[in-house]
């Protein structure tokens, strides 16, 4: 049973920065893409960041310029670092991973929190 397991949120002040990384057991390579999503009080959840096994990227309009997504294919991770952070950033982010059969791994969740 594949389970992303994310790690690195916290709270952090606004215009600070914060890493969140999501592990794997198993090899990226069996994963086509691997995510970000977010989920706020009261609000849908929303797509952050994807990057594809070869690399191409996506983020949503509301990060661009201050998130980044990376992989490290050695270790099993996805990282996203987190700069610039405002409040409405504030949110549960999860870690999402799509195999190559299609089907959908969805982390539990870490928490960030932005304070004003």
């Amino acid at each position: 049973q594949v389970q992303p397991v994310e790690s690195g949120g916290g709270l952090v002040q606004t215009g600070g920065s914060l890493r969140v990384s999501c592990a794997v057991s198993e090899s990226i390579f069996r994963f086509t893409t691997m995510g970000w999503y977010r989920q706020a009080p009261g609000k849908q959840r929303e797509l952050v960041a994807t990057i594809t096994s070869g690399g191409t990227t996506n983020y949503a309009d509301s990060v661009k310029g201050r998130f980044t997504i990376s992989r490290d294919n050695a270790k099993n991770t996805v990282d996203l670092q987190m700069n610039s952070l405002k409040p409405e950033d504030t949110a549960v982010y999860y870690c999402q991973m799509t195999s190559l059969s299609s089907f959908n791994y969805w982390g539990q969740g870490t928490q960030v929190t932005v304070s004003s």
